[in-house]
């Protein structure tokens, strides 16, 4: 359905992040993936949605030699935001085991910018999802670690693993964004496209 309307534009991912590709997949979307290095680093003044934002814009901005008239650029950031503070990808087994321990028992955010580029304009989207973990024991998030390896996601989780079945205790707003796209959000942005 979508992809009929958008067949004048060529739409380009540009993430590594399976889940991202795999929902734009189930969209039934064409689209190629496109991958620009780019050190993810931002001012330490930014709070929450202004952290993904800054991000979701910076990768794109590594296409702006680099982009055709017809082509809409997707790129996206996503963090967790606990305690008024940013948690990424863990660095290691320690690093995932303290902040999978700081949000037990506790509600946090997960914050996803999704920008979209064409060669004359930028839009910016965002969504917040509170998400409420019951507590975990120590051993239980040593268990996770080490069976599923979260190294590559935000907060050091994937709801759609064994700790979202177990551990989550309330969800308020986009599952999907959870897993790593508002999908929702994107959809509707190219419905809405001329």
């Amino acid at each position: 359905m979508l992809r009929e309307k958008l067949k004048d534009y060529k739409i380009v991912l540009a993430s590594g992040s399976p889940r991202r590709q795999q929902f734009f997949k189930e969209l039934d979307l064409d689209f190629e993936i496109r991958i620009k290095e780019v050190e993810e680093i931002y001012p330490d003044t930014l709070q929450g949605v202004e952290i993904t934002n800054y991000l979701a814009k910076l990768k794109s901005a590594a296409f702006d030699n680099d982009i055709q008239p017809n082509e809409i650029i997707v790129t996206s950031d996503t963090i967790v935001w606990l305690d008024n503070k940013a948690l990424g990808k863990p660095k290691d087994k320690q690093d995932a085991f303290l902040m999978l321990q700081s949000m037990a028992g506790k509600t946090h955010e997960v914050i996803t910018s999704v920008c979209f580029k064409t060669i004359n304009k930028i839009d910016i989207l965002n969504c917040v999802t509170r998400v409420t973990f019951n507590p975990i024991s120590d051993a239980e998030i040593l268990f996770y670690i080490d069976k599923y390896q979260p190294f590559d996601k935000a907060g050091a989780y994937g709801i759609q693993e064994w700790i979202g079945l177990m551990a989550i205790a309330k969800i308020e707003g986009s599952y999907t964004n959870v897993v790593g796209l508002p999908t929702d959000l994107v959809y509707r942005y190219l419905s809405n496209l001329k």
